[in-house]
This record gives structure tokens, sequence and C-alpha cells, in this order.
């Protein structure tokens, strides 16, 4: 026996490494018609990597003190600028922390559409896609917390918007938003409490659902294009027919989606950061001024498409309740998606056209809330994201109805298939159609 394999037997003597590590990765059966949107799975838990990493270092020079310096700067804001011009590699870090939060919702955003096209929700899977849900919560909470610590401008009015929303909640909605603050305004007890939510709570909590995501993933196995249980059907040896190891096939598979996206990343990181102002927006390059308000505030892109939807919702005598509300159930309305859809399919390849209609609209609409999200209001734009939020909801709650015996004209195979290009480039095309169509629709107006 090797030295390397005692020391291993007497790990797995006291704990379960070789067991866990068969029975999650080499052992572990995926099936084997897995296509290029299987990807984001794996590069959202790198991304996650990068921030923790990424996070653990900027924590090393930054002050979360909002009080002003001999030099009349916020501390914090200070802080942020000494790390990026005075840090060694710390306009690099800081860089990589601020496009890998966007980039984080790029393919959370992507992972999810998969699950709908898909029917990644539907039973034995509801628990892993509410866990999902419960994960994009946190993303969001997260996110929120950590757009307030440079200090800028739009990190600061930002904050006071959307904190000062709970208060229109009734009875408990002013205290409510004091105890958020931890003050009555957006202040230093805020930023100091948003610091410490940002960097040990959330993160804690957004670990431990991570987990509880893929071990409920790999309790029930994966799903795939076809919607095909691939458990039903096993080999003398009692593997899935349709299905193959996840290492080292899929394991060596993700290696070209990480390539691509680090390229991409990397594309970003070096030649545009900022991204046009939509990864970092140019007020927060200013100082927080309690005394100047900009001309325009809003959030971050991947918050657009819900601030849009409490926009359209109009306020009903003096309160905006009912928008909160809206934009709360925005969210909320997608962990009832599995007991909302009745097709007994579950991919969208065997659906009728009803449902692929139905599914396009929401596209449309959820882009168009986004980009509608980042512009000022106008009366125009507020009819149109009204309309939109009403797709959004529609595409939901009308569910139980237009999924009622949803089977397209295509049968449902018993066996999985392999992937089909053609499908693929379908959805590329509907995404770009989607995309542009919703971005020359809002320039319009």
């Amino acid at each position: 026996m090797s030295k390397q394999q005692a020391i291993l037997d007497w790990v797995d003597a006291r704990f379960p490494l070789t067991s866990t590590w068969k029975a999650h990765v080499s052992e572990y059966y995926a099936p084997k018609n897995f296509n290029f949107w299987y990807f984001f799975g794996s590069l959202a838990m790198m991304v996650l990597v990068i921030q923790i990493l990424t996070g653990i270092f900027l924590t090393m020079n930054y002050k979360p003190d909002g009080n002003l310096n001999s030099a009349g700067v916020p501390a914090a804001f200070a802080s942020v600028e000494y790390i990026m011009r005075d840090v060694a590699g710390g306009w690099l870090i800081r860089y990589m922390h601020s496009t890998g939060a966007s980039m984080f919702f790029v393919v959370v955003y992507l992972h999810m559409f998969r699950g709908l096209i898909y029917g990644s929700y539907k039973k034995p899977r509801e628990l892993i896609w509410v866990f999902g849900v419960l994960i994009f919560l946190c993303l969001m909470a997260e996110a929120f917390m950590g757009y307030l610590l440079p200090w800028g401008q739009m990190s600061f009015w930002g904050a006071q918007v959307i904190v000062n929303l709970f208060g229109s909640i009734p009875v408990i909605g002013p205290d409510l938003s004091v105890w958020i603050r931890g003050d009555y305004v957006v202040s230093d007890a805020t930023l100091n409490r948003f610091f410490a939510l940002h960097v040990i709570a959330v993160p804690l909590v957004l670990v431990g659902l991570v987990v509880a995501h893929l071990v409920a993933l790999h309790e029930v196995g994966s799903n795939n294009p076809d919607g095909v249980e691939i458990k039903k059907l096993k080999g003398e040896d009692g593997h899935p027919l349709d299905g193959i190891p996840f290492h080292p096939y899929y394991t060596v598979k993700d290696v070209l989606g990480v390539t691509v996206f680090l390229i991409v990343f990397s594309a970003i990181l070096f030649f545009m950061p900022e991204m046009g102002g939509y990864f970092l927006e140019h007020p927060n390059f200013d100082q927080a001024d309690p005394m100047k308000t900009p001309l325009h505030i809003a959030p971050v892109w991947y918050f657009t498409p819900f601030y849009a939807i409490l926009r359209a919702i109009p306020s009903f005598l003096g309160t905006q309740v009912w928008g909160v509300l809206g934009m709360g159930g925005a969210v909320v309305v997608l962990a009832f998606l599995p007991w909302l859809d009745k097709s007994p399919v579950k991919s969208i390849r065997y659906r009728s056209t009803k449902f692929k209609v139905m599914l396009t609209l929401f596209m449309i609409a959820f882009i168009g809330l986004g980009i509608l999200g980042a512009m000022p209001s106008t009366d125009a734009r507020t009819i149109i994201a009204q309309l939109f939020s009403l797709i959004y909801f529609g595409f939901f709650l009308g569910m139980p109805f237009f999924t009622k015996n949803d089977v397209g004209s295509e049968p449902v195979p018993t066996r999985v298939t392999d992937t089909n290009g053609k499908r693929q480039l379908m959805f590329v095309i509907l995404w770009v159609v989607a995309i542009g169509g919703a971005t020359a629709f809002a320039k319009l107006v």
C-alpha cells in the first residue's frame, strides 16, 4: 500500500471523504444529453468563489465609516479610493468584485431561465427550485447591502429610496425603516450594519443555501433537456442507462464553459469595467452628499425589472405600499412556480405553441421592464411598464390555465435524445430578438 493510500484510508476512517467524492462527483450519474444551458450552475459556483475571495481582500483595506476625515471626505469613500490608487493590485481586486457582482446575476438569471424552459422546478425537484429562489433573494440582499459600501452618491441615495419604501408598509413601516437603517436617515450606523451583514451574515446563509441546493439536486438527480427521468431505466450494474458519471465527463466539459466565461469576464474587467455606467454607475464616483440629490436615482441593472414594477403601480391614498407589494410579489411568485405549472410535460421541446408564445411574451416583458427601470420615468414609459407588469404577473397567475394539459405535437420520448443544435440555436435567436425588440421599443419612448 502506498503512503498516499494509507493517508487516504486514515482520513476515510474518520471523515467520509472518498464516499462523498463518489456520491457527488465521480459516481454521480448525470443525463448524457446536457447542452450549453447546463454550464451556468457551475459558473455560478465559480463566481461565488471569486466574490468571496475578492471580498476578503477588499475588507483588509476598506473602512466602514461614513464620517468625514481630515480632508473632508467620508472615510468609507476615501478607503475605496485608497484601494484603487495605492494598494498593490487593489484596482484589479475591486474591479473583479464589482464585475463579479453583475456577472453573478447574469449567470443566475440564465440558470433560472434554463430551469424555466426545461421544467427543472417540476416534481420531484420542487425543493431544489425553492432553495434556488431563496438563493436569489439572498443575492439581492447581498448586492443591495454591498452597493451602499462605496458610499458614493448613487449608493447613498439608492439606499435612501429603497429603505424609505419600507416605510409605506402599514403599522410597522416607519419603525421597520428605522430598524433597517439604524438611524432616522442613512448614516454611519447604516453603513456599519450593512457592512456586517454583507461580509458575514448573508454570505453564511448564502453558502448554506447553496449546499442545500446541491444536496437536494444530487438526491433526486439532474433534469435534462428532454425532461426524462433517467433513474427509471437502469442497467444491470444499477446505473442509469442514459446517464454518465459527472466526473470526468462533465467536469471536463465545464472547463470549456469556464474558459469562455473567463474570456468575457476578463474583457470586461480590463477594457470596460464600468460597462457604460451599468456595472459601475457614474454618480458613484462622487462621494455621498446628503445635501445634493442626483438627477436620476435608479438601482443597478439587475434590480431594474423589479424597480420598474414598483414605479408602474400608482400610489393609492398617498401610500406606495401597493408598489412595494408588487415589487416583492414579483420575486416571491417565482417560488410558487412548481405548483402553478399544471403541464404533464417538463421540457419546452414537447410543449405546445401556446406555452412558447407566453414564454416569449414573458421574456420581452422582463427585459423591457429592466430597460425601463434604468430610465427616467415618463407618462409613456409608465404606461408601457404597466403593460409589461401585467404580462409578467399574467404569465405566472395564468399558468394554471394555459399549462393545463399542455402537450405539443411531438410526443415525449421514453429515453433521452441527443442534443439538438437547431433547438439551441432557436433559443439564442429568441433571446436576441427579445432583447433587441425590447431595447428598440424602450428607446422609441
